[in-house]
């Protein structure tokens, strides 16, 4: 079998992504195969086709970390040709061949069956907008409730800002966004932001060890000193999820807030969360936490357009979420 897909090659002056006719021989192991429907952008992928990304182990590879569509040939007993389905996470798009192809194959316990998601609104939501999820649910299992004060959400008008937004708004929270593209303010208040200010800290802010208790949690997606800046000024008891590092790795704080606020910190990683956990939590974003504007945050490009799309993503030029069309796209 043959078939067309996006490919992430070497070169003498860098990363190519090429439009490329491959066998079947590209798809690698497991035991499921799914006719990709849509795609989507992401910055892991965009770091793919970036030298030195540091995300890719070997070259050529197809991108695409997040996969949905329809199975196509199953030597699963859980799966069966036509099952909608979407696969993320694990070592998809960065060690084992991702959904920029038309077809891709993957572990059975990589695969999450769809019900009551279509593989379009799967793709609108990506790692991105379950990663959003798993933060909304971790602040929700330490107890945080809507009556306990605003939530903050940094980064607001990325993927997972504006899923998380979305989501907490729906649940009730009053949300307060941060972003630095104030331009977004329209957007940002119909997805129920309660009000929308500039990056934190701002501009000649000194980051103290406790400043004033603002927020009774927060999802933070930037890190750095905006972290810092965040876990100064949670209120007792409350809780940050952090899920991103476009402000720097680096967490320049001290351990006053945690044992003086008595505040938790919890770590999001969506790539390696387990399968069972995983289908249960795709289970609720068709339900309780589906956003209710889902179709707001999303952009749509056919996948021949993806460098394009993911090149906006590390200029930091992009916002919400694009859908990357496969299925005759090509």
């Amino acid at each position: 079998m043959e078939f067309q897909a996006m490919v992430a090659r070497k070169t003498d002056s860098g990363i190519a992504l090429r439009h490329e006719r491959v066998d079947e021989d590209l798809l690698g192991a497991g035991e499921v195969t799914i006719k990709v429907h849509f795609t989507s952008a992401n910055y892991k992928d965009g770091l793919a086709i970036t030298p030195g990304g540091g995300v890719v182990r070997d070259y050529p590879i197809i991108p695409g970390i997040d996969i949905t569509g329809e199975v196509f040939a199953s030597e699963s007993a859980d799966f069966a040709p036509g099952d909608l389905v979407v696969a993320h996470g694990y070592d998809i798009g960065v060690a084992h061949n991702g959904g920029f192809a038309e077809y891709a194959r993957v572990p059975a316990d990589w695969v999450v069956k769809l019900d009551g998601l279509t593989p379009r609104e799967a793709a609108a939501l990506g790692t991105a907008g379950f990663t959003a999820a798993m933060s909304v649910q971790a602040l929700l299992d330490h107890g945080v409730t809507a009556s306990d004060g605003p939530v903050l959400v940094t980064g607001a008008t990325g993927g997972v800002g504006t899923v998380a937004v979305d989501i907490l708004a729906g649940l009730g929270f009053e949300v307060i966004a941060s972003t630095g593209k104030l331009g977004a303010t329209e957007l940002l208040t119909t997805l129920g932001a309660n009000s929308i200010i500039g990056r934190l800290p701002a501009e000649g802010e000194k980051v103290r060890p406790l400043g004033k208790a603002q927020w009774a949690a927060a999802v933070d997606s930037v890190g750095g000193a905006s972290l810092a800046y965040i876990l100064s000024t949670i209120k007792y008891g409350g809780a940050a999820a952090i899920s991103g590092l476009t402000g720097g790795p680096e967490l320049p704080t001290t351990v006053m807030p945690f044992i003086l606020r008595g505040i938790a910190l919890f770590g999001i990683d969506s790539a390696h969360f387990p399968i069972a956990a995983r289908r249960e939590l795709w289970a609720r974003l068709a339900k309780d936490l589906k956003p209710r504007h889902l179709s707001l945050l999303e952009n749509y490009a056919p996948i021949t357009e993806a460098e394009a799309v993911l090149h906006s993503i590390l200029e930091g030029t992009h916002s919400g979420r694009t859908v990357l069309g496969v299925a005759g796209e090509f």
